[in-house]
């Protein structure tokens, strides 16, 4: 019997619900993409829960996929960008403002290009597409973030906040304001609510804008060529030019819109309220890192308090390092060979103290970075082919120190497995103190044997 139920008209509604849900089948788009004008097909594939939304381009060989977070997106003019090394998705955030809006957490986005069909530059086609096919309730909880302290992010006269909300969804509060050119764009102010509002109705068939001389301009560089002012809403002094609005304050509502499916890349629904004064794709990017951040400190905290995978004894079963050098106190989470977090208690007895440097006790930089590197090797340690071999330290990039550690810090070590092979590792490394990071590396190691070591 599945697991997966179908969706009724019951309450809550799927975009606040507490349940994960995907689609009931798969759903197919196809266009042009609405700034680079390529033809593209996209397929929308249901996935098993806590898959979240994954990008794929089915077009490269091998495919590369692209998970919808917002540590992936890349500063862009005018659009939402997501980026893997050297591929790209772009112009992603109406879709994912309609899978926001919708209560999808799960699915697989098959795309054959680099970007996403534009449709009318509203997210009301991905609506009805994905609606069709059916939206699924899955067996599992889902993951909803309380914000717990207010963050602002601000550039110039443009700003956006998000503040703590007791209540079940995200309310959004947008103020636009083109000041020097309200004659043909009035100030517009729209509230909404997840919890409360007709995202299909309200919010999705709200198409992107421009004002006319933008609209040149992005011409003039080769964006939009394949557009007329009857595709999306380009206004003159006199309004929209061979359109008209489905909404009078249509403008604001699309910058909602933008608003959700930029937000959306943090992972999971977020409770808070969100104030916004002129701001767009970039603001919005920023403040997604921001709530991942305080996400990732409240996990750590959690985990702290509660974890413990390994203690020392267990780690020097894997580790040949002795004191002085053992630098990992204690492992509190294990993911498999994926990801890890351990603990150095930094005091005052450690011996390096004694020189570096008297009257001034700081950590070496090259301590931490070794500490980061046991927990990789300890890491890498729990891929089977690994067993009986030690991760010998082969090179280090992209590493960053960023804040002394002194005695009484708690260094929180995590590591993340990037690549791995019989012979080869390759782990992203941080270490963090007091929720700020004071120090980053990318550390690849080779695996030997530990008999070699000893001869």
């Amino acid at each position: 019997m599945s697991s997966e139920t179908p969706l009724t008209t019951t309450e809550p509604r799927p975009a606040v619900s507490t349940r994960q849900h995907t689609l009931g089948g798969t759903a197919r788009f196809e266009g042009l993409g609405l700034l680079l004008g390529e033809p593209v097909t996209v397929e929308v594939e249901p996935a098993e829960a806590d898959h979240g939304i994954v990008f794929e381009r089915c077009d490269l060989e091998p495919p590369v996929r692209i998970p919808a977070i917002v540590d992936h997106v890349v500063p862009r003019g005018r659009r939402t960008t997501l980026k893997s090394g050297e591929v790209t998705i772009e112009t992603v955030e109406h879709f994912m403002s309609a899978l926001a809006g919708l209560g999808i957490d799960n699915a697989l986005v098959r795309i054959n290009a680099h970007e996403l069909p534009g449709f009318d530059g509203s997210a009301l086609p991905f609506v009805e597409g994905l609606t069709e096919v059916g939206i699924v309730e899955q067996d599992a909880d889902r993951k909803i973030f309380d914000l717990r302290e207010a963050i602002v992010i601000d550039e110039g006269d443009a700003m956006i906040a998000a503040i703590p909300h007791d209540a079940p969804g995200m309310r959004v509060v947008f103020d636009l304001d083109y000041r020097d050119y309200n004659d043909r764009l009035p100030r517009q102010v729209f509230t909404w609510d997840t919890a409360e509002g007709d995202y299909p109705q309200e919010v999705g068939p709200c198409r992107t804008f421009t004002l006319e001389h933008e609209a040149r301009a992005m011409w003039e560089r080769g964006i939009g060529r394949h557009l007329t002012p009857k595709d999306v809403v380009v206004i003159g002094e006199d309004g929209p030019i061979e359109n008209e609005y489905r909404f009078d304050d249509e403008p604001v509502r699309h910058k909602v819109l933008d608003v959700l499916g930029d937000l959306y890349l943090i992972g999971c629904p977020v409770r808070c309220r969100v104030v916004a004064h002129r701001s767009g794709h970039g603001l919005n990017r920023r403040l997604g890192l921001a709530i991942r951040e305080q996400m990732a400190a409240v996990d750590r905290r959690t985990t702290l308090l509660h974890g413990r995978v390994m203690d020392v004894r267990s780690i020097q079963r894997t580790l040949p390092h002795r004191y002085p050098m053992l630098l990992v106190d204690r492992v509190v989470e294990m993911d498999g060979d994926r990801r890890a977090i351990g603990v150095k208690n930094v005091t005052m007895n450690e011996q390096f103290f004694q020189g570096h440097y008297p009257g001034t006790p700081i950590m070496p930089g090259v301590l931490i970075i070794e500490a980061m590197a046991q927990l990789g090797g300890l890491l890498l340690s729990q891929r089977l082919e690994h067993t009986g071999k030690i991760a010998v330290l082969l090179s280090l990039d992209k590493v960053k120190l960023r804040k002394p550690v002194v005695p009484g810090d708690q260094l929180v070590l995590e590591a993340e497995n990037v690549r791995a092979s019989p012979r080869l590792g390759h782990i992203r490394c941080k270490a963090v103190v007091d929720d700020k990071i004071a120090a980053e590396a990318e550390i690849k190691f080779m695996l030997v044997d530990a008999e070699s070591t000893n001869g």
